[in-house]
């Protein structure tokens, strides 16, 4: 696998192209989570193609669509602080953000072909952020823009996960990419109405969801869960790719007829996960575990508190499914992609309040104590047509497991090509180094196609 070290400029603070409002904003509930001060890292992977109008330089193009874009997306472009009762606002000052050109001397495919995780040097791919915890008074967004030998480029980011969810910054970037393309604007306009999703009071609650409660009361044994003894440093980042061979293979250990057989990609493998994660983590029978969907408020579910097109800001919910460890790792596995599917089908609109009503109160949800829980996100589809600079196309690229790894304790269900040039999904999965030996022994059963193994899991050691 290919190594570099990236020839880097100096940082540039980069303000939007235009005067834009001085103001003060407020975010939602959901936003000012504390759980959510961190910077999200993302990374993409794009190939220049012959079409028309692909500027001179891509990297000063991207350059100056930023900077345009930022005056449509201006909050980015301010800083955060904490107000007299500690919650976060955003100042719009347009003191910008953080721009980095770069060049390495490698061709894209010698990133790998197919191009999956872990990528090699991913650290020169990004720029330098510092503390990625501490997002007060500081640039929102560090973007760095990497030139390869072949034409193509790389465009790696993080950004505070206080201002968007994924689909926010997926939208943003967007934005960016419009207008490089030569758009005069962003072809989704932003829309900010963070009040959307914020309690309307700070009254006690009557009545939670019963699996925000347990967590309210910060029930649970943390006596025995390793993710929360070692340190994430000490862990071990494993990719796992599921291809269409291996998702029939999952399929077909479900009996024909039965309904969850007509469960999403999503659905069985977070299932199959679960369930091998938990054996790996060596809970005992007695001891509950949890399981953390991160669901978009955007999705056709919610039809009770539609969010406007254009809302960056973060619209995601996390329904709770539960079950006893010796259950759940002994029951067909049917009952455990019906539980998945139950749990997410549950979320209603009540329950949707009670979430907000919760992380009001609590000023953070998830809370501290994420003990025996498994968290998992799907953003395999959030940056696929969607970023259309016309002069490039995205090869692949995602969340990968850099920039704050006490944020990536769950996983990431990302969109890849297989070898194949199959459409596939690529999980990412952090544990300690003996249980990921386990983990990796425990969903290799699970495959019927034995000769595939070698390439099921991808290892990187942190």
């Amino acid at each position: 696998m290919v190594t570099f070290t990236a020839r880097r400029s100096e940082p540039e603070m980069l303000p939007p192209a235009r005067a834009t409002p001085r103001e003060t904003k407020s975010l939602s509930d959901l936003d000012d989570q504390r759980t959510l001060r961190y910077y999200e890292t993302v990374i993409g992977f794009f190939r220049s193609n012959a079409l028309p109008g692909r500027p001179d330089d891509p990297v000063k193009a991207i350059r100056a669509a930023l900077m345009e874009a930022l005056v449509y997306y201006y909050p980015i472009a301010g800083r955060l602080r904490e107000d007299g009762a500690g919650r976060l606002v955003v100042d719009c000052t347009a003191d910008g953000v953080v721009f980095v050109e770069a060049y390495v001397d490698a061709r894209l495919e010698e990133f790998g072909e197919p191009l999956l995780p872990p990528y090699p040097c991913v650290e020169e791919l990004l720029c330098h952020v510092g503390d990625t915890r501490a997002v007060v008074g500081k640039p929102l967004l560090f973007m760095q823009v990497t030139r390869l030998k072949c034409g193509g480029f790389v465009l790696g980011f993080h950004i505070c996960h206080n201002l968007a969810d994924g689909f926010g910054m997926a939208q943003f970037i967007k934005a960016v990419s419009d207008i490089a393309r030569g758009e005069a604007a962003p072809t989704i306009l932003p829309v900010w109405e963070r009040e959307l999703l914020t309690a309307r009071s700070l009254l006690p609650i009557t009545r939670l969801y019963p699996a925000h409660e347990q967590q309210a009361n910060g029930s649970g044994s943390t006596a025995r869960d390793m993710m929360l003894s070692v340190p994430p440093q000490s862990m071990v980042a494993k990719y796992f790719l599921f291809g269409p061979r291996e998702v029939s293979a999952l399929r077909d250990r479900i009996p024909a007829g039965h309904p969850a057989r007509s469960a999403t990609i999503f659905e069985l493998v977070t299932a199959v996960m679960w369930r091998c994660r938990t054996v790996a983590l060596g809970y005992e029978p007695g001891q509950r575990v949890r399981l953390m969907t991160t669901m978009n408020a955007r999705g056709r579910w919610n039809n009770h508190t539609p969010i406007p097109w254009g809302y960056y800001g973060n619209a995601h919910v996390s329904p709770i499914a539960e079950a006893v460890v010796g259950e759940l790792c002994v029951q067909p596995l049917a009952d455990t992609v019906e539980l998945v599917r139950e749990t997410k089908r549950g979320m209603t609109k009540e329950r949707m309040e009670s979430m907000v009503e919760t992380v009001a109160l609590l000023r953070e949800w998830p809370p501290s104590t994420m003990d025996m829980i498994y968290e998992v996100s799907d953003v395999r589809w959030m940056a696929v047509n969607v970023l259309n600079f016309g002069w490039a196309d995205l090869a692949g690229g995602g969340i990968p497991l850099a920039g704050d790894l006490t944020s990536k304790l769950g996983s990431d269900h990302m969109w890849c090509r297989n070898e194949n040039g199959e459409v596939s999904t690529v999980v990412s999965m952090l544990l300690p180094r003996e249980a990921m030996d386990r983990f990796t022994e425990e969903i290799a059963v699970w495959l019927s196609h034995k000769d595939d193994e070698k390439n099921l899991g991808i290892m990187s050691s942190l």
